[in-house]
């Protein structure tokens, strides 16, 4: 067995420990800039210049979003800063910054319906925060399709995102409390909004609102959740296994597309994660620059500097990262559980940065789980283009979902994705 292939081994096996928040009740520190992980570049609004509250889940300050940053079947817009849990080491209150919208539509008596919106990877910098930026017509488009439903969103940035502190990109808990507590803040200060939630996410955000969702018993139980979409979703599969059986088939090896650029995020993150970690041990010198780029800059450009610098998954590297890995995949690996909601799960089987294979690992292991789990296959789609087509099936998917109908999934019927060979 391969070193690589010990590590994806030894990922599958490493139980992820759900370790309730310590929360003392405390007052967290000042938030303090750190630019070697991208800090900076946002406005003082995203800055907390006092202590940070020690109650998860309370908003710490609004401001109306700029026009150019509005979706356009919102009544309204907010920016937001509200305090949440380190998910690093579990108790240190921190500030995260997100965005509300209001739908047009009346509010209903017992106020609007959340859709929790958890975004893809955008990068690590806090000016790649999606609100301080215009999001992409991809999901202006996909969002302004669930306010039309009459729903409201409420969208994280995650944590270190906008504010201080790095983001540790792709990692459960960090995800999971920057989703549950931008809920939390956002039903505690708006009346019109309903505990009635269902989290939505693409890509990374699909690997957020996995998280959110296995960990929001533990640690949200007051936020009333309804459901689950998850489209492209990244990660490990949960440890479910060795514990049920689940059958698994191959994943193709991460080669070429936006993988030599990802990786270099995901070393910015292990740092993050595990300070001891020196990234220069482990960088070629061929991608030192777009290394660099990483830290500062957001996907556009990063996947430019690891083109232009002939960057692959073979050369970025000059030693195995294996090693560091097993420090930091517990971090990053789902918890071994099942959901207690129906779930969704849209597959590109042209998607070539999550392999549908690997999708379809994770779909048969939470049904093994005993989850409700409602899967679907989009042929033709990529990666991007799974979001928006999945619609035809999520909307009603989220319609039953509100209104507490049956959803008995598709479980026994769900089959491999087709041979690509």
């Amino acid at each position: 067995m391969s070193q690589r292939q010990l590590l994806a081994h030894v990922i599958v096996m490493l139980p992820f420990v759900v370790l309730t928040p310590q929360a003392s009740g405390e007052d967290g520190p000042k938030p303090v800039l750190d630019p070697s992980v991208g800090d900076g570049g946002v406005s003082t609004f995203y800055v907390w210049d006092k202590t940070v509250p020690g109650v998860p889940g309370k908003l710490l300050r609004q401001e109306p979003l700029a026009s150019e940053l509005m979706l356009v079947n919102a009544s309204k817009g907010l920016r937001v800063l509200y305090t949440s849990t380190d998910g690093l080491d579990n108790k240190t209150p921190i500030a995260v910054s997100g965005a509300i919208y209001f739908p047009k539509s009346a509010a209903p008596a017992s106020g609007w319906p959340v859709i929790a919106w958890a975004h893809g990877t955008t990068g690590i910098a806090d000016t790649c925060a999606p609100s301080w930026l215009p999001r992409s017509s991809r999901d202006s488009d996909y969002l302004n399709a669930w306010l039309a439903q009459g729903y409201a969103i409420v969208a994280t940035d995650y944590q270190g995102l906008g504010t201080p502190g790095g983001h540790p990109y792709l990692t459960v808990r960090p995800e999971a409390y920057s989703v549950l507590d931008s809920v939390r803040a956002a039903l505690k200060s708006f009346p019109e909004l309903s505990n009635s939630v269902v989290i939505v996410g693409q890509s990374q955000g699909a690997h957020a609102a996995v998280s959110a969702s296995l960990l929001s018993t533990e640690y949200a139980p007051d936020v009333h959740l309804k459901g689950t979409v998850a489209t492209g979703v990244p990660g490990g599969t949960p440890p479910f296994g060795p514990v049920t059986k689940a059958p698994q088939i191959a994943v193709p090896p991460r080669v070429g597309g936006d993988f030599p650029a990802l990786n270099l995020l995901s070393l910015l993150a292990d740092h993050i994660i595990n300070s001891s970690l020196n990234p220069s041990d482990y960088l070629a010198d061929v991608a030192r620059p777009a290394f660099e780029v990483a830290r500062t800059a957001c996907m556009e450009d990063l996947r430019k500097a690891a083109k232009q610098g002939g960057l692959t998954v073979e050369n970025e590297f000059n030693k195995s990262r294996d090693a560091a890995g097993l420090k930091t995949a517990p971090f990053k690996q789902y918890p071994s559980r099942g959901f207690e909601h129906p779930v969704f799960i849209g597959t590109g089987l042209a998607d070539m940065s999550v392999f549908p294979e690997s999708q379809y690992n994770l779909v048969i292991a939470t049904c093994y789980a005993g989850s409700s789990v409602e899967a679907h296959y989009y042929p033709g789609k990529d990666h991007s283009g799974t979001l928006n087509t999945s619609l035809v099936d999520s909307v009603p998917f989220v319609r039953k979902a509100f209104a507490d109908q049956s959803i008995a999934g598709n479980c026994s019927s769900v089959q491999p994705p087709p041979s690509r060979n």
